[in-house]
């Protein structure tokens, strides 16, 4: 029995024994096939960390050398810029000193000229002394002989000289003050004239002044520097838009507008506000404030028409008429404001019509229309008489037959063929012949101005032309395509020409051509 059981053990304990060498061997062949596969992939991983690597250190490479052209063609461009510099020192430098040894050698030479007339001079200087005391030596000598012959002294000579040329220089004084008085009687009238044209003169411009100046106000004197601009460009851009001078002195807030034309005063008065008000003071922006008041001028001017003609209940008016009226305002009748004296007399005619038991209406309508003829137009003819150019211009725009011929009979240059034209003459005088009304001067003084400017309109390119400095002065704006430089020269002395041959004035009148290039593009 034992032996089965020791047989069974023996034999489980082979069979164990057998098993796990069976399975060390399998364990160990497991292993070997890892322990290879391991191998493969390390060396696989080894293969492709080197390739990695390689092309890593390829693109580090390529960068090191690109980083290195760079901060070269840097470190070269810094090199070629010092060198430049260098170089440029250098040559300043060379030419600085060229430039003294040539200053030293001209102050050598000034030097050795300067010495060498020095000598020259002292040389010159000894023998003068030495003529001067030979000289002296010999009128000495002259004196003492002269005294022997004459038998007289020098002084006793010199009496007896003096005595004869005081009688001498009596004769040829009465002589000269008989010839002066001579000329003077001849020339007296003349002279006398001058003097009266002067004063005249400088007395029309002290009463052109109320009605020739307008003062505009500013808050504080800063103001003042921007109105002028840089180098004065501001106040040339003013003055050449609008045709008025603008005088900036020492008087405190506020600048002075002279011009004999109100409407011009009235227009740069406006613009300058506008100017100020805003702050954007420059050429360009001048010229289009002053584009901008002149419409609004002219739109109150109808404005200023239409509220008169309402006022004086006259209905039906043609605009051009009512413009005319509106224009009024800005003009002046031997200093009497044209539309005051126009509203009067409209006023005066139609009382005076009611107490004769006319038409009232009609009266006022004749009264306020006598005048238009003064207010200036372009296409008027200026030689013919307000009251006929007056009279043509209602006949144009379809006016009445009576109301027409009392704007031209008022003067009498045509005959009155209705009962109108009495009443408009002698209201006329009335409104006219009020003490204090009017001032011939300033009407003769503001034609002379209007004559000067229509003088230079007379020439080809002539753009615009404004009378200023009280009619001392023309300034003549010119196209600068048709007036060339030389043309330009050429213009103001034929303008001066003109004027004088043309026009009698006291004093002098200075003529100003200005022309002015512009380029102007726009950018999209």
């Amino acid at each position: 029995m034992e032996n089965p059981i020791v047989l069974a053990i023996i034999g489980i304990v082979v069979g164990v024994i057998i098993g796990y060498i069976i399975a060390k061997a399998l364990e160990k062949s497991n292993a070997s096939k890892l322990i290879k596969e391991a191998k493969k992939s390390a060396t696989s991983i080894l293969k492709e960390a080197n390739i990695e690597g390689e092309s890593i250190k390829k693109d580090k490479i390529l960068q090191a050398k690109e980083k290195f052209i760079e901060l070269k063609s840097e470190h070269e461009k810094v090199i070629l810029s010092r060198d430049k510099k260098m170089a440029e020192t250098e040559k300043r430098i060379r030419d600085k000193e060229s430039q003294i040894s040539n200053e030293l050698s001209k102050s050598k030479k000034v030097n050795t000229q300067v010495e060498a007339k020095i000598k020259d001079y002292n040389h010159r200087l000894d023998i003068i002394e030495k003529k001067q005391e030979e000289v002296d030596r010999l009128h000495k000598s002259q004196i003492q002989q002269l005294e022997v012959i004459s038998s007289l002294s020098a002084e006793e000579a010199k009496e007896q000289l003096v005595e004869s040329l005081k009688g001498e220089a009596k004769n040829d004084a009465m002589a000269f003050v008989q010839s002066t008085l001579e000329e003077a009687k001849m020339t007296a009238q003349q002279e006398a004239k001058k003097v009266i044209i002067n004063t005249i003169q400088r007395i029309g411009t002290e009463e052109a002044v109320d009605n020739c100046v307008s003062v505009f106000n500013i808050e504080s004197d800063d103001v003042k520097g921007r109105i002028i601009g840089r180098e004065g460009r501001n106040i040339r851009a003013i003055e050449a838009a609008t045709g008025v001078e603008i005088i900036v002195d020492d008087t405190p807030e506020a600048i002075i507008l002279s011009c004999f034309d109100s409407v011009r005063r009235e227009v740069a008065r406006l613009s300058l506000h506008k100017l100020v008000t805003d702050g954007r003071i420059h050429p360009a922006r001048i010229e289009e404030v002053v584009k901008k008041t002149q419409k609004q001028i002219e739109q109150e001017i109808i404005e200023v028409g239409k509220r008169t003609v309402i006022d004086l209940g006259i209905h039906n008016l043609h605009p051009e008429l009512i413009k005319m009226v509106g224009r009024m305002k800005y003009r002046s009748s031997y200093g009497q404001n044209l539309l005051q004296h126009s509203r009067e007399v409209a006023k005066l005619c139609g009382v005076m019509a009611a107490e004769l038991g006319l038409n009232p209406k009609l009266a006022k309508r004749a009264g306020l229309l006598h005048d238009i003829g003064k207010v200036p137009d372009a296409e008027a003819d200026m030689e013919t008489p307000h009251a006929i150019l007056g009279m043509q211009w209602a006949e144009k725009f379809g006016e009445k037959g009576d109301v027409c011929n009392a704007i031209g009979a008022h003067h009498d240059e045509i005959e009155m063929t209705s009962l109108l034209s009495p009443i408009i003459q002698v209201c006329d005088a009335i409104s006219g012949a009020r003490p204090g009304a009017r001032r011939q001067v300033l009407d003769s003084y503001i034609q002379r101005l209007k004559d000067l400017e229509d003088i230079a309109f007379g020439f080809q390119g002539v753009k615009k032309a404004y009378a200023i400095q009280a009619g001392r002065e023309l300034r003549v704006i010119v196209e600068s395509e048709k007036v060339s430089d030389q043309n330009a020269a050429d213009l103001s002395f034929n303008i001066s020409q003109k004027i004088q041959t043309d026009m009698t004035y006291p004093g002098q009148v200075k003529v100003t051509v200005i022309r002015e290039t512009r380029a102007v593009n726009i950018a999209k």
